[in-house]
């Protein structure tokens, strides 16, 4: 699990370490954190560190001292260091060891782009955690600069956040020097962790400056397949297929029969130990004959998959999904199961959107919003569909977000690219729906673990399109397939 932090509570961390140890001692913890990564990231890139180019964006405040320090450590270990600050004055202990390593030491200008295409790494410390609203002119030309110059272009190491995001959200307003690598210090921000600001992080690497016991708890999560390894259901020589979860699926109809399929085959694949399909004749008999273990008709249900390929004008297959909904049991709720949400919904009832769904679910709540707006910013979005249903949301996208009406936020960002594609929401479906059945028990107890439960299985989900992929195009099905080894080759399973 990694954990992110609101830039208050790391700076309220920062100060309570710092008042316990010498004057500047994390900025030369930060410093050596960063020289260590960029000296591992120069020889990965060229072979070595020496008589390498190394271009320094210094900013005015801390950030840009930690990188001015960590320039003096690499102009040490024979770098040629160039240092372009970007701010009237430069953090002075940082500048003067800068200057005494060797380090040369001009003010960005119109011939800084140059200069930094021209590195082998450029050090990003120019705003920090402190910034936001997006690059400053003349800097805002920089990103433009560095992917013209394409694979020729240096590898770009951020300091702590890349310059132009607002550590504290996963919204992009305005330029922003996308990073190959972000060093933070103590923990990471949210917005290494949320859409779309994730995106331009790159590799995060988060370095221990002695803050951590300090700090409350996190305001974003991000799963990782070790934490699902630990927590998937697995069942023990008195389970039986109730024990282990029954999952009742209304998918499909007469026009979306792969829908109603995918769901059943995942919710199969991912260990429930039952599934039971209710819908009309056909897809039914298609159902018995791909799935033959598949029940169909009415009966014990513990947590159902609700609306995958469902039509809106369906009223057969709407009327059940309002009839699971009303039993107050954990649900997915998907696709066709959006339209029309009933009042009194809990957090174990899984919102299932993409951002082009979730526009529609808050128009229909009163909220005007386009598509673009919830990709912009999607978790203030999901958060206000939590809000307004009192269901957990799950985001889909390249970063899936998770808001519960609780306030709790997870992410998670296990899928390859190549999962964009038709039948993997309803896989995705059948998968969560298979994890909420096997832990009802608990989500009785606490239906706010929901949140955690879908998680999980976007993590699962994501690592089993990885695998069905190997680097390539993938089908939804192959996605399902390759569910019950996905699960075997979780870290730590």
């Amino acid at each position: 699990m990694i954990e992110a932090h609101a830039v208050a509570d790391v700076r309220a961390a920062e100060r309570d370490v710092m008042a316990t140890v010498p004057e500047g001692a994390l900025m030369q913890r930060a410093a050596a954190a960063l020289d260590a990564e960029c000296a591992a990231v120069l020889r990965a890139a060229t072979g070595r560190v020496s008589g390498r180019r190394v271009v320094v964006l210094a900013g005015g405040g801390d950030n840009g001292g930690d990188a001015l320090l960590a320039a003096a450590r690499l102009a040490g270990r024979g770098a040629g260091v160039l240092v372009l600050t970007t701010a009237a004055r430069a953090h002075p202990e940082g500048l003067r060891a800068a200057l005494a390593a060797g380090a040369r030491v001009r003010p960005f200008d119109g011939d800084g782009p140059a200069a930094c295409r021209a590195a082998d790494l450029l050090l990003d410390g120019v705003t920090g955690i402190g910034g936001s609203g997006g690059l400053r002119a003349p800097l805002d030309e920089l990103p433009a600069a560095l992917a013209a110059a394409g694979d020729d272009g240096p590898v770009v190491v951020a300091v702590d956040v890349p310059s132009g995001l607002d550590a504290d959200r996963g919204a992009v307003e305005g330029g922003v020097l996308p990073a190959d690598v972000t060093v933070t210090f103590g923990t990471a921000k949210p917005a290494h962790l949320l859409a779309p600001a994730a995106t331009r992080c790159g590799r995060l690497v988060v370095a221990d400056i002695g803050v951590r016991g300090r700090l409350p708890a996190p305001a974003v999560r991000r799963v990782e397949p070790a934490d699902v390894a630990r927590r998937w259901p697995r069942p023990g020589p008195g389970d039986d297929k109730y024990s282990r979860g029954v999952v009742g699926v209304v998918a499909g109809g007469p026009e979306y029969t792969g829908a109603a399929l995918l769901a059943v085959d995942a919710a199969v694949r991912a260990g429930a130990g039952m599934v039971r399909y209710l819908g009309p004749e056909h897809p039914t008999e298609l159902v018995r004959h791909h799935r033959p273990e598949a029940v169909t008709g009415a009966g014990r249900v513990q947590a159902w998959v609700l609306g995958p390929g469902v039509s809106p004008h369906d009223e057969e297959q709407q009327a059940r999904v309002r009839a699971a909904l009303a039993s107050g049991e954990p649900a997915v709720v998907d696709a066709g199961a959006l339209a029309g949400l009933p009042a009194g919904l809990g957090p174990q009832h899984v919102l299932t959107p993409h951002a082009g769904e979730l526009a529609r679910l808050l128009g229909l709540l009163g909220e005007d919003v386009a598509r673009a707006a919830v990709e912009a910013d999607p978790l203030a979005h999901a958060r206000r569909a939590a809000a307004a249903t009192g269901a957990t949301v799950l985001l889909k996208g390249a970063v899936t977000t998770v808001a519960g009406p609780d306030g709790r936020v997870l992410t998670a960002a296990s899928a390859p690219a190549w999962l964009a594609t038709a039948g993997a929401g309803d896989v995705l479906a059948g998968v969560l729906g298979a994890a909420l059945a096997a832990r009802a028990a608990e989500l009785a107890r606490e239906p706010a673990l929901a949140a955690e439960v879908a998680a999980e299985a976007a993590v699962l989900h994501g690592w089993a399109a990885e695998l069905a992929s190997a680097g390539g195009p993938v089908s939804a099905l192959d996605v399902a397939e390759a569910v019950p080894a996905a699960l075997t080759s979780l870290p730590g399973w």
